[in-house]
């Protein structure tokens, strides 16, 4: 299967968007794995009906260190992405594509993890629209001090399960 997302020259990374979760814990699964450079936290808006504000993150990424089907892994097993609850506004699950390229490749993906699951996956692919970062206060939320109850209670317990899933891919 060609990687649509390999590097260009002259091009340091490539990005795509996450959504599922609250945007602390999203942030802490993206920022725990190789080859992921840079993860901006906050909210995203895609077309109606998706154009309200939700949580999520926009992931920079060396193509060369890590691959998109590695990120949506990440993403999948790391919120409840067949999960209907109702806070599924404020916390779609969505992979947010920049260019159309990303979207088929996004889908396919979807389609390939759709069967290793027992229920229909909730996460869509949309495209991007617009980013409104988190406040500062809450930037780098798990790096800044995991010893918070919340980091202890729902953000470990995300990266022990993506160590054991991913291994080695993970630092």
């Amino acid at each position: 299967m060609q990687d649509l997302f390999r590097k260009q020259p002259g091009v340091l990374h490539t990005r795509v968007g996450f959504g599922g979760g609250c945007h602390w814990c999203t942030e802490a699964v993206f920022q725990a794995l190789r080859g992921v450079e840079k993860v901006e936290q906050g909210f995203i808006q895609s077309v109606p009906p998706h154009d309200d504000w939700s949580e999520a993150v926009i992931v920079h990424y060396d193509p060369d260190r890590i691959t998109l089907e590695t990120l949506i892994d990440a993403h999948l097993h790391s919120h409840g992405a067949t999960s209907r609850h109702p806070l599924r506004n404020k916390y779609r699950s969505a992979i947010y594509t920049f260019t159309e390229q990303d979207a088929a490749r996004a889908g396919e993906i979807l389609q390939w993890a759709q069967a290793e699951l027992d229920a229909p996956l909730l996460t869509r692919v949309l495209p991007f629209v617009a980013f409104r970062p988190s406040e500062t206060r809450y930037v780098d939320y798990y790096r800044s001090d995991p010893g918070r109850p919340f980091c202890r209670r729902h953000i470990e317990p995300k990266l022990k399960a993506l160590r054991q899933r991913l291994g080695e891919r993970v630092a």
